[in-house]
């Protein structure tokens, strides 16, 4: 497993290690032991998994404290570009967006830290998404920022008429109208 660090604090990419032949291909997507040896600890306690076509859009999503959200995401079908906006004050990157192409075949996971929003867009025909969360999910909790807002100007890869958004992302606040403070 490699992991490489971005120029986010805490924001990691995981390249696990892949075995193939001529059968097909094996590999660990996740071992606690190694993610402990690289200096990542959490305990993982709720798994979700997601299908969406082609052109869709889901987020800014987030979670507050006390159950905001550590996240390990991975693709098992199709390829998305994974979206995160830093929302800790506290960090050189606040109100920065980073994003990344996540693919089945490239096989590559993102590493989310608690204080990021997160989302993502589809690719190709349908994707299928897979993460791990080191907390709950609580939907008084939830929160969310604008996918299109114009201060963050997030290249999602879809064009506007084409995208797929539901109406409760539609509806979300923008960066500057949204509450902040408990980041």
């Amino acid at each position: 497993m490699n992991v490489l660090k971005t120029s986010f604090e805490g924001l990691l990419i995981i390249e696990p290690d892949i075995f193939g032949d001529s059968r097909g291909y094996f590999f660990e997507s996740y071992i606690k032991r190694k993610y402990q040896d690289a200096g990542v600890s959490m305990d993982f306690v709720q798994d979700n998994q997601s299908q969406s076509q082609k052109n869709v859009i889901r987020g800014l999503h987030f979670q507050k404290p006390p159950h905001a959200q550590t996240k390990l995401i991975r693709v098992l079908s199709g390829t998305i570009l994974d979206v995160v906006v830093d929302l800790r004050k506290d960090q050189p990157t606040f109100k920065k967006s980073f994003s990344l192409e996540l693919s089945a075949e490239n096989k590559i996971q993102l590493l989310i830290p608690k204080g990021f929003a997160h989302g993502f867009s589809v690719l190709s025909e349908e994707a299928e998404i897979f993460y791990k969360c080191d907390d709950y999910y609580y939907p008084e909790l939830e929160g969310g920022i604008l996918y299109d807002d114009i201060e963050l100007a997030i290249d999602w890869k879809v064009s506007s008429s084409e995208s797929i958004v539901s109406a409760k992302d539609k509806g979300l606040p923008g960066l500057l109208k949204s509450d902040l403070s408990f980041f």
